[in-house]
């Protein structure tokens, strides 16, 4: 699975900022029919995706494109409509606001009907939306539907700040007065979930764009508490967060000799072995795979 360290969100009617959008360095881009597209542009938007999908060059990158919830008018055509015309070139569709595992369900039977009827090569990969109480009182469930289909659990920060009545008016943002990580528990049970199932986790945006300290310890926030990466809803956030969730030489090359430090004491048949100054075991190789993983590479 190719690594989710920035998901870049882009108006799905706006073919400028998706043709810009085609040549940036970052992981996945998702063309947006929700929230930044108004409702009388979502006919349009749709034929803007496919072509997008279609005309331009995305090697390098996934791309998806972000549906209405299945609760609302805009679904069906959202999906049905991008996914027979360029399903074949899209590599997943982000389903929003996600409250009960029928839901995310409902869009993986649709998607299995249309990539068999069209003779797709490759799956249309899911990509869910936690983004209100409901949904996170679901979203054990929710992570166990569609095993190999599904592939991340995506916050939502703004919609399930609404949904909760916490104040703030800043998506993703912090709120006065408050002593903490704001949104510690929701992404935290949104990536034991994710891990449980064999998901990967993301942080949603953080909407000041123009607050790149905020940005900073936001995306920071997020990575310690074990998430894969996070959104951006502009192109210059992506270089910072792909950066933050992209391991430092140094600590790949500690990652690399913890990992053999281990595997010569296996080889003289002992287990804990004193490296650089601790005490290391299988539990710590375990998480210096994994540093190992982030970056691609083989150990």
């Amino acid at each position: 699975m190719k690594a989710r360290r920035c998901e870049l969100s882009v108006p799905g009617s706006n073919m400028k900022m998706i043709t810009k959008a085609a040549g940036l360095n970052v992981d996945e881009v998702l063309l947006d029919l929700e929230d930044s597209v108004a409702p009388e542009g979502r006919p349009e938007a749709r034929q803007t995706i496919v072509r997008a999908a279609r005309e331009l060059d995305w090697q390098g990158k996934r791309l998806a494109w972000r549906i209405n919830p299945v609760s609302s008018p805009y679904f069906y055509q959202d999906l049905i409509e991008v996914a027979e015309a360029a399903g074949d070139k899209l590599g997943a569709v982000i389903v929003p606001k996600v409250n009960r595992p029928e839901e995310a369900y409902t869009v993986a039977a649709i998607l299995s009907a249309i990539e068999t009827n069209k003779g797709f090569e490759q799956q249309i990969a899911i990509e869910v939306q936690i983004e209100s109480a409901e949904g996170m009182n679901n979203v054990e469930k929710i992570a166990a539907v569609a095993p190999g289909r599904l592939e991340a659990l995506i916050f939502g920060p703004g919609d399930y700040a609404a949904s909760l009545g916490v104040p703030g008016l800043t998506i993703g943002g912090k709120v006065d007065g408050y002593p903490g990580h704001l949104w510690h528990y929701a992404l935290s049970r949104i990536i034991v979930a994710a891990r449980a199932n064999g998901l990967e986790a993301i942080d949603g945006p953080y909407a000041a764009f123009k607050d790149p300290a905020g940005l900073e310890e936001t995306t920071l926030q997020a990575k310690l508490l074990g998430c894969d990466g996070k959104w951006a809803i502009h192109p210059g956030q992506v270089e910072p967060i792909q950066q933050m969730f992209t391991p430092a030489q140094d600590e790949l090359e500690r990652a690399q000799r913890l990992v053999e430090a281990y595997r010569v004491s296996l080889a003289e048949r002992k287990g804990a072995v004193r490296f650089e100054g601790e005490m290391i075991d299988a539990a710590s190789v375990k998480m210096a795979e994994r540093t190992l993983r982030r970056a691609g590479m083989n150990f």
